[in-house]
């Protein structure tokens, strides 16, 4: 267990490496120079120059890349060159206000995925059966933007306008003190989410529903609710939590489209912000921190996975 751990630890370690070659490569491509942008369009050659200089874009490339590759194994992540301040202190409050959404989206779509996954698998072939399976196929097929409009015009416009549309906050105020402008966020992430783990649970439940073993343990006279949570959900949780591990690790991209819908001052808003500025450390820093969520995500689904699932632990103790 431990060799195996360690192995997909190195794995991951390899794969931050490469994003953060690709990451800074990316930015070299984005159009436009970042010192006339700073300065505008009327800026002198001369002025251009010596901001150029002052940034260090005047260097080779190799060497820009080792010397923020540096930075950010010390924790420097550089100096936005829009505002002229640490990157670590823009993030600073953007990161926690984009982790209560993750965490919270997180939380419920996992949960409602397992539940209405497994109370569907154990109604196949019924009404409530195929209404959870349509329903989650149509949500699914629908972007988070549409999905977010539609949540906005239904509870914050037109039908029941009972919750804030965008999100407004004071400048240094926490944007959860006011909690009722982070139920569409959360909501939306959450249903973009939780068809995928929806339909996965009731595939693999179905399948284990009519496994032999589980048979077995209901012919021994077990009560339903021991046969379902010792039996038949340690060995469905496995294969789905590589799906919710996928889902949730994509909830570190999709919520980029969320703040901007929303107006969600989290690091989605920041890197929009950022693109559009021209602002390459910036942009540098939230998108090796969505790879870094990503990569550790899916560390975490394996160990899961092989924790729970006895098949695999007999996998990798032979």
């Amino acid at each position: 267990m431990t060799r195996l751990i360690l192995r997909r630890l190195a794995s991951s370690v390899a794969v931050l490496w490469l994003v953060t070659l690709l990451v800074f490569v990316a930015t070299l491509l984005l159009p436009g120079d970042p010192a006339r942008a700073i300065l505008g369009q009327q800026a002198t050659p001369e002025r251009i120059a010596a901001l150029t200089e002052q940034l260090g874009l005047d260097q080779p490339v190799w060497q820009r890349y080792l010397d923020w590759l540096g930075g950010v194994l010390t924790g420097d992540l550089g100096t936005s060159t829009a505002t002229q301040g640490a990157v670590g202190e823009l993030l600073a409050d953007r990161i926690p206000a984009s982790l209560v959404l993750l965490v919270a989206a997180a939380v419920l779509s996992t949960a409602a995925g397992l539940l209405l996954g497994t109370w569907s698998a154990l109604r196949r072939g019924r009404a409530a059966d195929h209404a959870v399976s349509w329903l989650s196929l149509v949500v699914a097929a629908l972007p988070e933007f549409v999905i977010g409009v539609t949540l906005v015009v239904v509870l914050s416009t037109t039908v029941f306008p009972v919750l804030p549309s965008v999100t407004l906050t004071r400048p240094g105020e926490p944007v959860w003190t006011d909690a009722t402008q982070l139920v569409l966020p959360i909501l939306t992430l959450s249903l973009v989410v939780t068809p995928y783990i929806t339909r996965m649970m009731r595939a693999t439940m179905s399948e284990v529903l009519d496994s032999g073993y589980v048979e077995m343990a209901r012919l021994k006279g077990l009560p339903e609710r021991i046969v379902l949570t010792r039996h038949a959900l340690p060995h469905a949780i496995g294969p789905v939590a590589q799906v919710v591990a996928l889902q949730l690790a994509w909830l570190a991209g999709g919520v980029v489209v969320v703040e901007f819908l929303f107006r969600y001052p989290g690091i989605g808003q920041a890197l929009i912000d950022a693109v559009n500025n021209r602002d390459v450390e910036v942009v540098q820093a939230i998108t090796l921190l969505i790879a870094g969520v990503y990569v550790v995500v899916n560390l975490v689904a394996d160990v899961v996975g092989i924790l729970v699932d006895p098949k695999q632990r007999t996998e990798v103790a032979s």
